[in-house]
Formats: C-alpha cells, sequence, structure tokens
C-alpha cells in the first residue's frame, strides 16, 4: 500500500524525522514462488505484480509460466487462501498433470517460506520508506524481489528461518 510500513528509526536528538506519506489507498497484490530443484539444490524465485486483488485466474496463470519455465511436474506446497484453493480445483478439473498440490496446517504461517520473503521486503528493506505514487512503490518492490532472486543465499534463509529442508 502506500501508507508506509513505520518503524523506530534513529535521528539527532531534537529532530524528530517527518515523512509526509500519500493519504491514498491505492495498492499492489503481490504473488511469489520458491521453487527448489532438489537434484541441484538450485532455488528461484518467481513473482508477478497485479493492479488488482489476486483471483484464481490470476493464481493459474501464475504456475503456469512457472510450469513453462520450469518445464516439470510441481509439487506445489500452498497456504489456504480461497484463491489457492480455487486455483488447485480448476486446475485439476482442466486436466493438468504436471501439478501436485499440497496444503500448509491452517494457520501456520511460520511454515511457510514466502511469508518471509513479504517479512524482509516489508519489515525490512521498505520501512520507512515513502513512494511517490504507485509505480514507485511498484518499481521499488520490483528491484528488491530482483535482489532477492539474485541472492541464493538470502532464497536459502527464507527456508531455513521456515525450518524446512531443502
Amino acid at each position: 500500500m502506500l501508507q508506509p510500513l513505520r518503524r523506530k528509526i534513529w535521528a539527532p536528538v531534537g529532530q524528530t524525522p517527518i515523512d509526509y506519506p500519500w493519504n491514498r489507498r491505492d495498492r499492489l497484490s503481490v504473488m511469489c514462488a520458491l521453487s527448489v530443484a532438489p537434484w541441484a539444490q538450485r532455488l528461484g524465485l518467481y513473482y508477478d505484480l497485479l493492479d488488482h486483488n489476486c483471483h484464481a485466474v490470476d493464481v493459474m496463470r501464475f504456475l503456469q509460466a512457472i510450469h513453462r519455465n520450469l518445464r516439470r511436474t510441481m509439487l506445489v506446497i500452498w497456504d489456504r487462501l480461497q484463491a489457492h484453493r480455487s486455483a488447485a480445483t480448476q486446475l485439476a478439473q482442466a486436466g493438468c498433470p504436471w501439478l501436485e498440490p499440497r496444503w500448509l496446517p491452517a494457520y501456520a504461517p511460520e511454515l511457510d517460506p514466502v511469508e518471509f520473503v513479504w517479512t524482509q521486503a516489508k519489515y525490512g528493506d521498505m520501512a520507512n520508506w515513502v513512494p511517490d505514487d504507485i509505480h514507485d512503490l511498484q518499481n521499488h518492490l520490483q528491484q528488491h524481489l530482483e535482489d532477492y532472486r539474485h541472492d541464493p543465499v538470502r532464497l536459502y534463509s527464507f527456508f531455513r528461518i521456515a525450518r524446512l529442508p531443502i
């Protein structure tokens, strides 16, 4: 959202830091997936930015794009978001043999490594930052996600924090 996430920051004594955020409710929806190639121990990050709320059709397109890139059967571990459940059902009905959905337990974000991508972006890299407009927010977020994509140590850390073996 265009409203910045405020965190504690340091400033010289008597100089209170002031930011002037937009008073708008524009937002981006972002889909993200982390991939593991077990035979090569290679990690990957895929993402898509949307200008609307995420629906099952968007999730299906996102998975199909990842499948076109990986060209393998995908074991997809999902949280129980309605759009995920609906997309899994629709893809199964469409006869997509390349998709094997598995579900995380309900209310267990600590097991989802993608949640740590958002934690790093929102509470780390983008905290106290005020975007000029929605395009500035999109560009800034995209730059951070590209940085994560090209940093295998960081990608590995998202799995390690979730305590998932690779």
